[in-house]
């Protein structure tokens, strides 16, 4: 299991990284290994405002299909249209190809109050 330093984590098991005045968000290695093979993603339109905790996707795999959550208040600036075609990018590199949205920040001090990688390993061991 991965747990990447470069990120910061929600309980929720989603991702975060900034990229320039951007957040990028996915979901964690843990959250895709849970899951399984992913089959499907709905990711929001381009421009939606959304709340942080609130829902912007559902992630699809042959166990379950799971919400995932904005990790800051902001509209969404991109989404991973690769992951329609290749929703396995998910699994295969989750840090990486397997993105699912860019958000453009309300308040980008929202960042900060994400855990860390060594907070987030704690708390999935204690699942």
């Amino acid at each position: 299991m991965k747990f990447d330093t470069g990120v910061l984590y929600q309980k929720t098991h989603e991702w975060s990284r900034k990229e320039g005045g951007l957040i990028v968000v996915g979901i964690s290695d843990y959250a895709q290994d849970s899951l399984g093979d992913v089959v499907f993603v709905e990711l929001p339109e381009v421009g939606r405002s959304l709340k942080k905790d609130e829902a912007f996707g559902v992630v699809e795999s042959v166990k379950a299909a799971s919400d995932v959550y904005m990790p800051v208040a902001g509209t969404i600036a991109e989404v991973n249209e690769g992951l329609k075609d290749n929703p396995a990018a998910i699994n295969t590199d989750p840090f990486g190809a397997g993105w699912f949205i860019k958000i453009r920040p309300d308040n980008p001090a929202e960042y900060d109050r994400l855990i860390s990688a060594a907070e987030y390993e704690a708390f999935v061991k204690g699942l």
